[in-house]
This record gives structure tokens, sequence and C-alpha cells, in this order.
């Protein structure tokens, strides 16, 4: 199976905070709505098949872990599901955002859980995680450098260079940065 590329290389620029930030909002409006789609499932799981009475739901420590650990694994799917599938979610879309590889790939599964688990930790850490784009050079996140990913600004469409082209530049680039490696170079 071949791996598949995307297109526009040469013509991203790395993602600003504000555009990670407004992202992240438009996604949070999305899990909040996978959340509760999470719960009523959960909530009619434990009262039509565990027989559970109304008033008993939700008291239980076995089940709110369950429902906890339920709503982080939906969580986590559904944004490795939208990196894997495309490089971007709804949010992402909305404002350009595409999450890649260094070479300008899709992500793996892998690099998604540790996208995920480092976001966790970023919001934790009262979002410092995400304002590091500021300090970064490269503008990275925590989840972009926890991950060896890259989070880029697609062009307008009509504004970037066509894909062959752009394809082709950046395979050479990525050549020379090799053959540069290789040779004891950058």
């Amino acid at each position: 199976m071949t791996q598949r590329r995307f297109t526009q290389l040469d013509s991203v620029t790395p993602a600003t905070l504000p555009r990670r930030l407004a992202a992240m909002l438009y996604d949070g409006f999305l899990v909040l709505a996978i959340w509760l789609l999470v719960t009523v499932a959960h909530t009619a799981f434990m009262r039509f098949v565990l027989g559970r009475s109304a008033e008993s739901i939700g008291t239980g420590s076995l089940a709110v872990a369950t429902l906890r650990l339920l709503l982080v694994c939906s969580t986590a799917a559904f944004f490795a599901y939208c990196w894997r599938r495309g490089g971007m979610t709804l949010g992402m879309q909305a404002w350009r955002l595409r999450v890649q590889d260094a070479q300008g790939a899709p992500i793996s599964l892998a690099q998604s859980l540790i996208r995920c688990m480092a976001a966790w930790v970023s919001l934790a850490a009262l979002g410092l995680g995400y304002w590091w784009v500021l300090f970064d050079p490269q503008k990275r996140s925590w989840p972009d450098i926890a991950s060896g990913t890259q989070t880029v600004v697609l062009p307008k469409k009509g504004q970037g260079e066509s894909p062959r082209k752009a394809g082709g530049r950046r395979k050479k680039q990525w050549q020379a940065a090799q053959k540069g490696q290789n040779n004891g170079g950058g």
C-alpha cells in the first residue's frame, strides 16, 4: 500500500496561535456533541440493559469511571480518525489548518494518539502547551513537538501552486536535505 501524500507542500505556513484557538473552539462544540451522544448511550445501556433504576445511574464509582473512560476514548477516536483521514477536523477545515508529518504526509495512528495525550497535558497546564507557539521559532505546540508533526495553514483556493509542481519541488528539497544529513551537514 502506498503512502498518501498531501499537496500544496511549498505553499503552507506554520499555524499561528489565534487560528489554532479558533479551530479548537469549533472542535470543542463537536466534542461536546460527541460527549452528549456517548453519555446518552451510556445512560441507556445502564438503564435498559443492566436494569438500573433512573435514580441510581451515575451514583456508583464504576459507572462514573466507565463513562469518563468512554468520553476520553471517544474524544481520542474522533481526533485520530480526522487527523488520519485528511489531516484536519471540521474546525481545522474552517480555518484552513492541517496536521501533517515532517514530509507532508498524513500522520500515523501512534502520532495521533501522542498528539491527543500531549493536548490533554497542554490544556491541563493552563494552555501553556499551546501558548508555546508564541516562543517556538517553528511555531510548534507541545502536541506538535511530542508527536513529530506540524500544524500548517493551507493557502486559499487558487493561491497555491499546482499539486504536481509543488510536490516535485518539495521532493527535491527533501532529497537535498537528506543528502546534506548523510554527508554530515545540517
